[in-house]
């Protein structure tokens, strides 16, 4: 039976959770407001900044010295692309996982996630060296294996909890019917997964979109994703607050409306088999 809540108790309850929402979205709004001012009015005093005029002189400029599309479609290539790549090497992994567990099935996972604990920085030297002797500096497929590696600890984990949740038994009993391996992967458990790995692609493409680390490190321009297209207005010259707001809007901007027509699918996989 469910516990009522008092109405005094129900209107804290939602205050709080409108400070907190506010709070973290307040950064956004914030840059938001400043790539519509000049220059010269977004460094100014907060209350200015607010009372002075918009502009869309930075997205003008900023549009004039990026080659913007170029900046997007490599970001679109490599987190579809790392994304794809996961799901290929993760889904059998995580299979076998799930409905053939072997003795040290738990340490695997857990010493497959502990690599997301270990610094970036602490292994850059030696896959830099490793991208440049191979001739993979500033190139996509680089890239692509890139933010494979470093997202497939989390992909993996996240479908061998959905799969997890599908009983065996109807795999079983596809098998009695004459399925082989690939068949019960691709026709029978695929299908039946599909919301956790909708949620498992979403997630994994906003994490390899919003990758700083290894984009700035291993490109250079052809290669190049909007993280280094908002770096590169940060110069030994200054910050360019209005122009690397637009940049940032601009970058941010795609994936925040993929996010928004997607949240219903990504909160369903989030959730999937939390309710039986």
């Amino acid at each position: 039976m469910a516990r009522a809540v008092s109405k005094p108790r129900k209107l804290v309850f939602t205050l709080v959770a409108w400070i907190i929402g506010l709070a973290i979205f307040f950064p956004i709004l914030w840059i938001f407001i400043l790539s519509f001012k000049s220059e010269g009015n977004a460094i100014a005093a907060p209350f200015h900044v607010l009372t002075s005029a918009f502009t869309l002189e930075s997205y003008h400029t900023v549009f004039e010295r990026s080659n913007y599309l170029r900046y997007f479609m490599n970001s679109v290539i490599l987190s579809v692309g790392s994304t794809l790549l996961g799901l290929i090497i993760a889904v059998p992994a995580a299979w076998a996982m799930a409905f053939v567990p072997g003795r040290h099935t738990k340490d695997v996972l857990l010493w497959m996630l502990s690599t997301k604990m270990l610094p970036p920085v602490g292994v850059l030297v030696p896959i830099y060296l490793i991208f440049r002797d191979m001739g993979l500096l500033d190139s996509r497929i680089g890239l692509v294996f890139v933010l494979t590696m470093i997202n497939l600890p989390i992909i993996i984990w996240m479908l061998y909890t959905y799969f997890r949740e599908i009983p065996g038994e109807i795999l079983e009993a596809a098998r009695m019917d004459g399925a082989g391996l690939k068949e019960e992967v691709l026709y029978v458990l695929t299908p039946m997964a599909i919301p956790g790995i909708a949620s498992t692609v979403l997630l994994n493409i906003i994490l390899a979109w919003n990758e700083a680390f290894w984009t700035l490190n291993l490109t250079a321009a052809k290669a190049a994703p909007l993280t280094q297209f908002i770096a590169s207005y940060s110069s030994p010259e200054g910050l360019f607050y209005a122009k690397l707001s637009a940049a940032s809007i601009m970058a941010i901007a795609p994936i925040l409306i993929m996010g928004w027509f997607s949240q219903k699918q990504l909160v369903r996989g989030l959730t999937f088999g939390a309710v039986k």
